[in-house]
């Protein structure tokens, strides 16, 4: 059966493919979680002038208001209210004096149902409902609704400000075919919403709460990457080149395809260039890239690859190379994985920068769901056949640790940048820490910011400090040392 789709692409895959024609679906949720924003942005995307959609409002919002909050979304059309979406008020029939004070209201939506045949209808809200007659009338009253309302194929969108207790021994909840759950959880510095689907009968829908946001383009679901299985790996295609000069003879002549790459280092000490470095080389080659940062901006980086004679502003309006910028104070685990999953299903993308990978951890603020996290988004790049390149920050002075503890043997190859003491100066040391089924040099080499990005240089014999407590130290400078000064970061 053909199902409606709800004008949001992410909504539908989580619900299965979207919604069944004739079926009963409650939205629940506690104030603010956008059960009213998502009810009417799908009125909006959905209506046609053949088949409208209509919005029952009971003792809630009056009508003014509700169009009124509506006006600032790109989905609100003025000129489909009435012919397109048509909004009822409730409130009469619910004050009459009959003794069945529910069956002035169903015998209306009925009506409608049957004569309009509108695609969707809403009721917001229908635990209101509730404040006028018994629990053994509301039953008979809804299973009378649902019934008759199924047989004109229109879904039926129940509303309703529920708790979690009301959920599990609510009648509105035995009649309907699918429940969908908005909650809203109060953190610092931005509170989260989730999308819940608890049950949808008929379909195979994804599991787990996923990440909602309210933005200036109104009602925003993203998936979690976790309910994905992705396909198997793509069989080897060869060596990907890295784009840092010298990193290729270490690793057996480049990056196996397909793999992720982690670089460790501390804050400085050139990760997010050697980032750049990576995509530089996709693009010469005619790939096509992907960038998520989190700190710089999308100017930023574009300057910053400039100044090493790297033209992204081309290939970024060429649609080449993309950059998504997303604020730490925004950021959301679905939303970076949502970023990547968008661009591949675009086309094939070549090479895939996150930078920086412990930054997203932290900000993101689950640790317990980090893990889970972590595997299925690499697992669903590397089933795209694409090359991931991760950055992450380690400590700037003291001991060397683990960042991603327990978590490392995700990525096949782990690069690490430190910085090194040479008699009376800083320096920069590189040294590749693991290939997995690959051959690699386990030597420490200089690291160096040139005209060129990072480049690798000569090995070094004499390090000491490489795994103990005290910083690396070389007794003396390395040679090739650049001379033009450029910083890194």
């Amino acid at each position: 059966m053909k199902r409606l789709s709800t004008g949001l692409a992410d909504l539908d895959m989580i619900l299965g493919g979207g919604l069944l024609p004739g079926s009963t679906v409650v939205l629940a949720g506690p104030p603010g979680s956008g059960k009213t924003i998502l009810a009417q942005q799908i009125c909006f995307a959905k209506a046609t002038a053949e088949h409208k959609a209509v919005y029952y409002t009971t003792l809630s919002e009056p009508h003014s208001k509700l169009v009124e909050h509506l006006r600032g979304f790109p989905f609100f059309e003025p000129g489909a209210l009435g012919s397109r979406v048509e909004y009822v008020h409730l409130g009469d029939l619910l004050r009459d004096t009959a003794v069945d004070l529910l069956a002035p209201m169903i015998d209306e939506v009925v009506r409608k149902s049957l004569d309009d045949e509108p695609v969707l209808i809403v009721i917001d809200s229908t635990k209101m409902l509730r404040d006028f007659v018994d629990g053994g009338t509301l039953r008979m009253a809804l299973y009378d609704l649902t019934s008759r309302v199924a047989h004109s194929g229109a879904v039926l969108l129940l509303l309703g400000e529920y708790t979690a207790e009301e959920m599990q021994t609510g009648v509105e909840f035995a009649v309907a075919d699918g429940i969908v759950h908005l909650s809203q959880q109060s953190r610092e510095p931005v509170d989260r919403r989730t999308l819940r689907v608890v049950k949808m009968r008929g379909t195979t829908h994804l599991s787990g709460a996923h990440t909602v946001q309210i933005t200036a383009n109104g009602f925003e679901v993203y998936p979690r990457v976790e309910s994905f299985l992705p396909d198997d790996v793509p069989p080897n295609g060869g060596l990907v080149p890295s784009g840092l000069p010298g990193l290729d003879a270490l690793m057996g002549g480049g990056i196996p395809h397909a793999d992720a790459t982690l670089v460790l280092g501390p804050s400085g000490v050139g990760k997010t260039i050697g980032c750049l470095n990576f995509l530089a080389e996709g693009l010469a080659r005619g790939e096509r890239c992907l960038f998520i940062t989190f700190q710089d901006t999308v100017d930023q980086l574009v300057d910053m690859a400039g100044n090493f004679g790297w033209d992204f502003a081309a290939a970024r309006d060429s649609g080449q190379l993309v950059i998504s910028h997303v604020p730490v104070g925004r950021l959301e685990l679905d939303v970076v994985a949502a970023v990547i999953r968008h661009r591949l299903a675009e086309g094939r993308t070549n090479r895939i920068v996150i930078d920086s990978l412990a930054e997203m951890a932290h900000a993101a603020r689950e640790a317990e769901r980090f893990p889970a996290y972590l595997r299925s988004l690499l697992g669903v790049v590397r089933a795209a056949g694409s090359s991931l390149w991760v950055s992450s920050e380690t400590r700037t002075f003291g001991p060397m640790e683990e960042p991603l503890v327990g978590l490392m043997f995700l990525f096949h190859n782990v690069i690490q940048i430190r910085y090194a003491e040479h008699c009376a100066e800083i320096g920069r040391l590189l040294n590749v820490l693991k290939m997995r089924n690959s051959s690699h040099d386990n030597g420490i080499h200089t690291c160096h910011i040139t005209e060129r990005g990072v480049t690798v240089g000569d090995r070094l014999t004499e390090v000491d400090g490489m795994l103990g407590w005290s910083v690396l130290r070389h007794c003396t400078p390395p040679s090739g040392a650049p001379a033009d000064g450029m910083d890194s970061r």
